[in-house]
């Protein structure tokens, strides 16, 4: 089997277009679902900026999602999915270990843009093990429009680093707790 990172159970050289289009929409439903819980944990942190941008992030994950599923229906109708949350793991969502309480804006960029290169990556990879032309032909869709979403995250630093009103540079020394006698 040619598993890759995240998709331990699934060997890329027996899948069909279907199974592709199945992995993608589960990929992104990942990541959507991943920035949703970051918004809330930031939310909770009094870190509202971080909180929205993570959010605006899920909207475009969903917005992706959503034309994939639409374009696998067009193609396979109902035909009943082959690829669920249980094949895939971390492939585009950002990990957990990466978010912090009182994240600042440019850290929720951070971590968007090490997603965004992370599933780009994916894509690639999995090209390498495809054999079904028009998966090939998905995923290296699928690796473009990461490497587009990857060059809207960098504009977005870009224009942070330019605002006046950007983030202020955050101490995570501010935020942390005193201690506390045993």
């Amino acid at each position: 089997m040619n598993a890759l990172p995240g998709t331990p159970n699934l060997d890329f050289k027996k899948l069909a277009l279907v199974d592709a289009l199945d992995l993608a929409v589960t990929i992104e439903e990942e990541a959507r679902d991943r920035y949703l819980e970051l918004a809330d944990a930031l939310t909770v942190a009094h870190t509202p900026e971080a909180a929205e941008f993570f959010r605006k992030m899920a909207r475009m994950e969903e917005k992706h999602r959503v034309a994939l599923l639409a374009r696998r229906r067009e193609t396979f109708g109902d035909q009943p999915a082959t690829v669920g949350r249980a094949q895939v793991f971390d492939i585009e969502a950002p990990e957990y270990d990466t978010v912090r309480a009182f994240m600042t804006v440019r850290q929720a960029l951070d971590v968007a843009l090490q997603s965004e290169r992370k599933a780009r990556d994916f894509f690639k990879a999995a090209l390498a093990e495809l054999t079904d032309p028009e998966a090939r032909f998905l995923f290296a869709e699928l690796a473009a429009e990461e490497a587009d979403h990857e060059a809207y995250v960098q504009a977005e630093i870009a224009r942070q680093a330019t605002d006046p009103w950007g983030d202020p540079p955050a101490d995570p020394a501010a935020f942390a707790d005193e201690p506390v006698s045993q």
